[in-house]
């Protein structure tokens, strides 16, 4: 990671070195699936508090994501605050008002009728925790010069993966939310013109009555999704 002297490069020996057998490793695999088969998107939250110790390691394990050069150049905002989470659901509001009153096409708007979307957000009032994730378009050195950074969207979609993964294996439930434009988190987060809002990640516990819809739980089979070794064409 940059600073005011890059490092040299140095080999060292590989820590936490996993040697499973194929046994062990077809189960280890297996059992990652059933649990990430669990794995829900969630809308309806409960108002059960979550300790920010949970959303700190869940974040820190996010930070152990691979990324390009090893910039990792993402940044996380995690907001409790009544205050400021009615303030997001309000700008991320009137945004979606504009994406459903034209800004979408009908295309679009068709492909997420059977999610049951809409323009009231609540989760993002009802939801304990909401985090901001950042990309970072370049790095500052501690003199304020720039330094490039490389394969941003990746790495930060990597990041946001790993967030995921680790706030479910937490027993939480999450939703992402993307509203367009949102620049407004930039303002309402303090952070600098530099770093690009990609998501909110709302966090939580499952409301008593929660549901997910129907068309959530279709996902496509693995001979969809998987080629092994393609031939050329």
């Amino acid at each position: 990671m940059p600073s005011d002297a890059t490092p040299a490069f140095e080999a060292l020996p590989l820590p936490d070195r996993q040697d499973l057998d194929e046994v062990e490793s077809l189960s280890g695999a297996q059992a990652f699936h059933a649990r990430m088969k669990t794995r829900h998107t969630l809308r309806d939250f409960s108002d059960r508090p979550v300790d920010l110790a949970v959303i700190k390691t869940a974040v820190a394990t996010a930070g152990l994501a691979p990324s390009g050069a090893n910039h990792q150049p993402w940044h996380f905002v995690a907001i409790s605050d009544p205050t400021l989470k009615a303030r997001i659901r309000k700008a991320a509001e009137e945004e979606e008002q504009k994406f459903y009153d034209g800004g979408a096409g009908d295309e679009w708007l068709a492909a997420l009728e059977p999610i049951g979307t809409g323009v009231s957000k609540p989760h993002l009032e009802e939801a304990p925790w909401l985090i901001v994730i950042f990309a970072q378009r370049y790095g500052l050195r501690p003199d304020g010069t720039r330094f490039k950074n490389y394969y941003v969207p990746e790495s930060t979609g990597i990041a946001t993966g790993f967030l995921i993964t680790a706030l479910h294996h937490a027993g939480l439930y999450s939703l992402t939310h993307t509203p367009n434009p949102m620049k407004f988190l930039t303002e309402i987060c303090g952070r600098p013109d530099h770093e690009k809002p990609i998501m909110i990640l709302a966090v939580g516990h499952a409301a008593p009555d929660a549901t997910i819809p129907r068309a959530a739980t279709l996902k496509k089979p693995i001979t969809e999704i998987l080629t092994v070794n393609p031939k050329e064409t």
